[in-house]
């Protein structure tokens, strides 16, 4: 039987890291004997493409936004020399397309444990106040803002400081308004409309990972209280913590929605004691593998369930254990990184 190769992407350990590397480390302390890891990058600068120890070779590959057909003809290349088995993507902006081609590459042969469509327009963050009302979760008041006019119409429901969201990624804290609208224009550049004028709440930031089985089931999650938070929102230091709260938010959210895949809950307890959900992720994050290391493989349950079998159920994580996230210069020779750029493969 040949080694089972496993396609992952959002290999981009920056600041603003991709959850690919961590996902990849939780795979290679999995209980599966033989693999390979294909690293699916967007650019030729992603670290994780030249990680010896978390992937086998990689790939670039067009941005989602190039269409389709050009995003599947590349795949197919791909497919045709690596034999893909499963492909776990693991950025926002590439989901929407994975789940539209989803027939057409389980048709090649390539399994993936994705939402539906409808599951994954239900939670953007533009639609989470009418997402939170449904599912009784408290949402901190939200705008969806496409011109700036917008940001300056939501200003009378919003007192000032507010946080500024990018439609994909990142998040700013503002406290006045030329400040949101500085941070509108970066946003809208980068990540594209809508950008989200969100209330502002002072308290402590709580994360939670896990896996739904698309039946209503939680399999396991594990929460997270942030420790250091980057000025993009991102978490840089965090520890396991025990909050059946926490816990009973992550069961509610797959039993109402009855999620198909990983997920991470954000979440923010308020100075009011109220626990308010601020976003929610239709994927792993790049602190998966602190819950691997705290005795829950999120990503071995993912290739379980896109491979059809029943994932083992962990039912027990370590209290205490804690990531800190730190930056490491690693060498390379200049001609693999040509390589890669030049031929997209390496």
């Amino acid at each position: 039987m040949r080694n089972l190769v496993v396609a992952i992407s959002g290999m981009n350990a920056t600041d603003n890291p991709g959850p690919g590397v961590g996902v990849a480390r939780s795979l290679r302390q999995s209980g599966f004997a033989d693999f390979r890891v294909v690293g699916f990058c967007y650019g030729s600068l992603e670290p994780g493409a030249y990680m010896q120890d978390i992937t086998d070779v990689s790939y670039l590959l067009p941005f989602p936004s190039e269409g389709m057909v050009t995003f599947l003809d590349r795949l197919r290349y791909i497919h045709e020399r690596e034999h893909i088995d499963i492909i776990i993507p693991n950025l926002d902006a590439e989901l929407f397309i994975y789940i539209k081609i989803k027939d057409k590459l389980e048709e090649m042969g390539i399994r993936l444990c994705l939402p539906t469509i409808e599951q994954f327009d239900s939670r953007q963050k533009y639609r989470l106040p009418d997402f939170g009302e449904k599912m009784g979760f408290s949402v901190p008041k939200s705008f969806r803002c496409n011109t700036v006019e917008d940001l300056l119409s939501a200003e009378n429901e919003l007192r000032y400081p507010i946080m500024m969201k990018g439609n994909f990624y990142e998040a700013y804290y503002a406290g006045y308004r030329e400040q949101a609208v500085t941070y509108f224009w970066n946003l809208l550049a980068k990540w594209g409309a809508p950008v989200i004028a969100q209330q502002y709440i002072s308290g402590g930031e709580f994360n939670v990972v896990g896996v739904g089985d698309g039946k209503g089931n939680l399999i396991s999650c594990v929460p997270m209280h942030k420790q250091f938070i980057t000025d993009k929102g991102k978490a840089w230091a965090g520890v396991t913590i025990k909050d059946d709260q926490l816990m009973d938010s992550a069961r509610r959210f797959v039993e109402t929605t009855r999620w198909m895949g990983a997920f991470e809950l954000e979440l923010l307890r308020g100075d009011d004691g109220v626990l308010y959900l601020i976003e929610i992720n239709p994927r792993m994050p790049a602190w998966v593998y602190l819950a691997t290391a705290a005795g829950e493989n999120i990503p071995e349950q993912i290739v379980q369930l896109a491979l059809g079998e029943t994932p083992s159920q962990f039912d027990h994580y370590d209290v205490g254990k804690m990531f800190i996230r730190y930056s490491w210069d690693m060498v390379v020779n200049q001609s693999e990184f040509g390589q890669f750029s030049v031929k997209g493969e390496k």
